[in-house]
């Protein structure tokens, strides 16, 4: 499994945004928006002030990436770009049922792989 490429543009989170494919789950918001120049998976991750304070958004992020190092490498259809947004609920979610929330979002956007 090769490392996940990050989204660090502003313009490809935008991007991703536009395409308004998008999932709402208790831990997590996730966007998807297929990139046919990108062959691989590229995830960026986000956390807006409503989540808490810097302390707060940095933990909520720190915890999207786990979820994300684990399920999408193992799940996530190449070719497309995914952005996570940190919800107040992922400070305090499990940990197991963020990583469920991951997967059904995959699922119901059509990017899941078995």
């Amino acid at each position: 499994m090769a490392p996940l490429s990050r989204l660090t543009r502003r313009t490809d989170f935008v991007r991703v945004a536009a395409g308004r494919c998008k999932w709402v789950a208790p831990g997590l918001i996730l966007q998807v928006c297929a990139d046919p120049d990108s062959p691989g998976v590229r995830v960026g991750f986000t956390a807006s002030r409503k989540v808490g304070n810097a302390v707060a958004r940095n933990r909520a992020r720190r915890r999207l990436r786990a979820v994300s190092a684990v399920v999408l490498p193992a799940h996530a259809r190449r070719g497309q770009d995914y952005v996570l947004i940190a919800r107040s609920g992922t400070l305090t979610r499990r940990y197991q049922e963020l990583i469920e929330d991951l997967e059904e979002g995959l699922r119901q956007l059509g990017v899941f792989r078995p």
